[in-house]
């Protein structure tokens, strides 16, 4: 949740940044993972949750605006088709039903049909990709593990050792 992210300054220089574009707050961390840095998400602590004052997922407008723009900020970031296909449809089963999923694939389409510009390079493209793959073969906590060891390498916690993804 983009709202209540922290960062260390070295990893936050090395990621260079937010992104003014859709999809920011994923962005950051998979550029992040790219670099060797490890994400948390602490949901399970009652003193850190925040109270939303809206729907998760609803944009400024409602869920399905807000699930449309997810699925073109999902082409923005790099995602490839099988991945946004899994993605709708497990989000199908959630509320509101089948039409919450179909937002997400049918904002994927346009921008994938357009051509929009995908955002960085095709390395960090690839590196979410080949992220997606193994989250939808051995389900996401295993994946993030996994990808995590492959990326240890990566890791320079100091700012004189930093190279730009």
């Amino acid at each position: 949740m983009g709202q209540t992210k922290f960062y260390r300054v070295s990893c936050f220089i090395q990621i260079g940044g937010f992104e003014s574009i859709l999809n920011w707050e994923a962005i950051d961390n998979h550029r992040a993972r790219l670099l060797g840095w490890k994400i948390w998400a602490w949901d399970d602590v009652p003193e850190l949750r925040f109270i939303h004052l809206r729907r998760m997922g609803s944009s400024h407008h409602n869920v399905l605006h807000g699930r449309y723009r997810h699925g073109a900020g999902q082409y923005i970031m790099g995602t490839g088709l099988t991945y946004i296909l899994a993605s709708t449809v497990y989000r199908m089963a959630s509320w509101p039903l089948i039409t919450g999923g179909a937002a997400i694939f049918w904002g994927y389409i346009p921008a994938w049909m357009t051509g929009e510009k995908r955002y960085g390079s095709q390395a960090f493209r690839k590196f979410l990709q080949h992220y997606q793959w193994q989250c939808l073969i051995r389900g996401k906590h295993r994946a993030t593990a996994r990808i995590e060891a492959e990326q240890a390498a990566n890791w320079k916690p100091n700012l004189k050792e930093f190279r730009p993804v």
